[in-house]
């Protein structure tokens, strides 16, 4: 599917559901949270040989209900982050002899890197509760981002974030929440610019939660 059009009907989705609750609570989340993410890309999934890529990923996250059914709830996480990735081209037959400037390009993308990664993504939670404190859920996200050195699978500025994540929860104490998980995550760019091969990998994540109510 077109990810403009994704992101946009999920955009929309998530104003819908929060211009419902304006009246009740005033956009006030139901809980706040921060999640750390680490992701590889060579790992049993993916393991390109032509590159090297791992990111370490810090999201600040609000919380808002959006439902539930049967035995299921519903939820939507506002999540701006921030992303340090580690990248190295290490087959430098990637770059073509016909691209302009190859040999500079070469030099550049051979040497290792460090990148910045700005974005905004909402994240769809579907949960269900196992036990008295205990829940498994899973969650789709879809954001926007801008990254700031080009490399040779991804040019530098807009791109687009996608993950999936599926992980346990456990209420520890109180109104505080343990979250652990596993996740699959792409970036790239819907060819807004060339080039736009992007990244897809594999990673942990762990995050805490605080219950407002």
């Amino acid at each position: 599917m077109n990810k403009i059009f994704l992101f946009s009907i999920l955009f929309f989705l998530a104003i819908f559901s929060l211009k419902a609750q304006v009246n009740k609570d005033k956009l006030k989340p139901k809980k706040i949270g921060f999640l750390y993410n680490y992701a590889n890309e060579k790992n049993f999934m993916f393991d390109d040989k032509d590159y090297s890529y791992n990111t370490n990923t810090y999201k600040i996250q609000a919380f808002y209900n959006l439902g539930n059914w049967k035995n299921f709830n519903f939820e939507l996480i506002l999540q701006p982050q921030y992303q340090k990735i580690n990248h190295q081209l290490d087959n430098s037959f990637f770059v073509l002899p016909t691209e302009e400037n190859f040999e500079e390009k070469i030099k550049e993308f051979t040497t290792p890197k460090t990148i910045n990664l700005y974005g905004f993504e909402l994240g769809f939670v579907f949960k269900k509760q196992l036990f008295t404190n205990v829940s498994v859920l899973a969650t789709i996200g879809l954001g926007l981002a801008n990254i700031d050195t080009r490399t040779e699978r991804l040019a530098k500025g807009f791109t687009f974030l996608e993950n999936g994540s599926l992980g346990f929860s456990y209420q520890f104490y109180k109104q505080t929440t343990l979250y652990l998980g596993s996740n699959i995550g792409h970036v790239s760019n819907l060819d807004t610019k060339k080039p736009n091969n992007g990244y897809t990998f594999l990673g942990f994540e762990v995050g805490l939660q605080y219950a407002l109510n």
